[in-house]
């Protein structure tokens, strides 16, 4: 399976309706077949061996996504945001690309075209390959990894595993007539290409938002009559603040808003919950390495864990849900071993969406065909996934290891704290010492002695913050995750 089969499979099926864009003037599958065809020939006619795409979100993206499967080489979105010096660098690694973008005086010693051309090449060419010539062990789409830790890599999907995730998650034409998704994730993110190829799988239009603003993407959503859309957590904190501003409550034709890919306080979600007392909530979790989500809280779990006494019910609330049917997730302890509920481990997953590849370093998916995310969590008895932190933000404090997430749900349940991101600061007697950055709540004070007695009555007293900065906010990635490397970087060059 591949992506060009999905791609026939849409505009074979479709009744003409309008997939992406404006109701009235969109464009709809099969002139989204006619442009990637287009697209592929301009590809193999410049000789490339693979298409870039530097440029915001729109139309532009799912036609070049299928250009390239049309042309038989990889797709790689790039982030826009780069600055010259990143952007060169990763132009550097790749050997004879085609580049298109809306700004092609950012690009040198590279085969370029606009987005406008892309989009008006002629249509008589037919693509090179057809979808029963592609390979579906080829590589389809290649992502950047946000490069919190090391030097970014570039994730591999193959057209299998991207296939596996859509034949797994969702139905086949499925959507209503008047279905909408509004689109304003980054389209270097795995979220991007999955919700692209999800929702034409459905049949559901793709609205797009070409640079997000709280203002915009409500305006947007009330005009397009959006049914369905997905935001990062910065997004919905942002879109919950206008609401409240506004004195309303949000759209009443939105009837699925998904978010996911960092933590999300639970304040915030029960906030959502009241301002979208019509919709359905989804968490979803996933990494680029397994095609996006491998686990979901729905709409009923939102629901009941909201509106549940019991302690544990509740709780689910700050969980990412249950595994795809289409995966399997344990966790396991440092030997590779299954543990028990409720007990932290290494998050692993295993499923045909699942590649865990990069072209810098090959596979590290494990002999038994686990992969590890390198995202610690637990399952409790009834399944659902509860993710506290990756690995690489594990504080080792004279020889302990210590879970910033676990001092964090303390932090956090003091009454004068809105928000807090516990990292661990480079100390050359202890290795690393405790730093606790917190947003207080409006109107309130900190008082780190306060906060940190808090902490201490509740933990142990190594795993007491040995510093409590306060912050307005918190620096976050384009996708919503939290840079624990700026924080603790602001508190060394402030000690230099």
């Amino acid at each position: 399976m591949n992506l060009a089969i999905i791609l026939d499979m849409v505009a074979d099926g479709s009744d003409g309706r309008v997939l992406i864009g404006d109701r009235a003037e969109g464009m709809t599958a099969a002139a989204l077949r006619e442009r990637a065809s287009a697209g592929a020939a301009r590809i193999a006619s410049a000789g490339a061996d693979r298409l870039l795409y530097l440029g915001p979100n729109g139309p532009a993206f799912p036609v070049a996504l299928f250009a390239a499967t049309l042309a038989g080489v990889p797709f790689l979105p790039l982030n826009y945001r780069y600055g010259d010096r990143q952007l060169a660098d990763v132009l550097d690694r790749q050997d004879d690309p085609l580049v298109v973008t809306d700004d092609p005086q950012r690009v040198q010693d590279a085969a370029t075209i606009s987005v406008e051309d892309f989009l008006s090449l002629p249509l008589t060419e037919a693509a090179p390959l057809t979808a029963g010539e592609i390979d579906a062990e080829s590589v389809a789409v290649l992502l950047m990894t946000s490069g919190t830790t090391a030097a970014p890599k570039s994730a591999v999907l193959r057209h299998a595993n991207l296939a596996a995730y859509i034949f797994g998650s969702v139905e086949y034409g499925t959507a209503g007539e008047d279905d909408a998704t509004l689109v304003c994730v980054p389209p270097y993110h795995v979220a991007a290409v999955a919700n692209a190829l999800s929702n034409l799988y459905c049949g559901r239009r793709i609205v797009y938002l070409d640079r997000f603003t709280p203002e915009a993407w409500l305006d947007l959503a009330e005009r397009e009559r959006v049914t369905h859309a997905m935001v990062v957590p910065t997004m919905l904190v942002r879109i919950i603040a206008e609401l409240e501003a506004r004195g309303g409550p949000g759209p009443s034709c939105l009837r699925s808003l998904s978010y996911g890919g960092a933590k999300v306080p639970g304040e915030v979600v029960e906030k959502a919950l009241r301002l979208f007392p019509e919709t359905g909530f989804v968490n979803a979790y996933g990494l680029t390495e397994t095609a996006s989500s491998i686990a979901v809280l729905g709409p009923e779990d939102h629901r009941e864990a909201a509106s549940s006494a019991d302690p544990g019910v509740r709780a689910r609330l700050g969980s990412v849900g249950r595994p795809l049917p289409s995966v399997e997730i344990e966790i396991h302890d440092e030997d590779g071993r299954p543990v028990a509920p409720h007990v932290v481990g290494d998050i692993v997953v295993r499923g045909g969406q699942v590649a865990g590849e990069y072209l810098e370093a090959g596979r590290t998916v494990r002999a038994d065909g686990w992969f590890p995310t390198r995202d610690r969590g637990y399952l409790d008895e009834a399944g659902y996934l509860f993710v506290r932190g990756r690995a690489d933000d594990t504080i080792i404090r004279g020889g302990e290891n210590i879970a910033p997430a676990e001092i964090e749900d303390v932090v956090n349940a003091h009454p004068a704290v809105l928000d807090c991101v516990v990292a661990g600061i480079p100390d050359a007697e202890w290795g690393h010492r405790i730093g606790a950055f917190v947003i207080a709540r409006p109107g309130r004070t900190l008082n780190e002695t306060e906060l940190r007695a808090w902490v201490r009555e509740r933990l142990r007293g190594s795993k007491t913050p040995d510093q409590v900065i306060a912050v307005d906010e918190f620096p976050t990635s384009p996708t919503g995750k939290i840079l624990r490397r700026e924080l603790v970087a602001r508190v060394e060059s402030a000690t230099v």
